[in-house]
């Protein structure tokens, strides 16, 4: 071996050493976590069961698989997403107004406007969906808060007995 190499690899060894644990987790902030759609209380579980594009229908997990938080706090308390929901399409269908009219300049056609806004809020419903649950749990949620101990490794968490 080299001596170059020799010298690299003695350098990774002493960082991974001064380090500690090299794969220890770190928390991501609130706004990460929110667009990676993970639990308010840990910020490590998924909220959702599949991917946002995908063949499958959209499954939001009942509980935390971290900290087995359960999501749905009160029966019906996702109701109130449609609300949310209802604010994004209404700013996306004006986006897509927009901007419809800045790439084509036609006022004319409505049937131009009427295609693109469709297909726009279509393509858009899977992040519909999902962020105005997310937008719910995190920002609208009254004495919904990140908790430190719950975003721990529990070791004892699947172990049988």
């Amino acid at each position: 071996m080299s001596l170059e190499k020799r010298l690299l690899k003695n350098k990774i060894m002493e960082n991974i050493k001064n380090s500690g644990n090299p794969q220890t987790f770190t928390v991501p902030t609130e706004f990460n976590a929110a667009l990676h759609a993970k639990c308010p209380k840990c910020r490590r579980g998924d909220i959702f069961a599949n991917s946002m594009y995908g063949l499958k229908a959209q499954k939001m997990n009942v509980n935390c698989p971290h900290c087995d938080f359960k999501f749905e706090r009160e029966p019906g308390y996702f109701y109130v997403s449609m609300f949310v929901s209802y604010a994004f399409n209404v700013a996306q269908m004006i986006t897509i107004a927009v901007a419809t009219y800045i790439l084509t300049g036609n006022l004319e056609n409505v049937w131009l406007y009427l295609v693109t806004i469709f297909i726009g809020v279509f393509l858009l419903a899977p992040f519909n969906y999902r962020y105005s649950r997310v937008v719910l749990l995190y920002w609208l949620s009254p004495g919904l808060h990140y908790d430190p101990e719950k975003s721990k490794d529990n070791p004892y968490k699947y172990s049988e007995g």
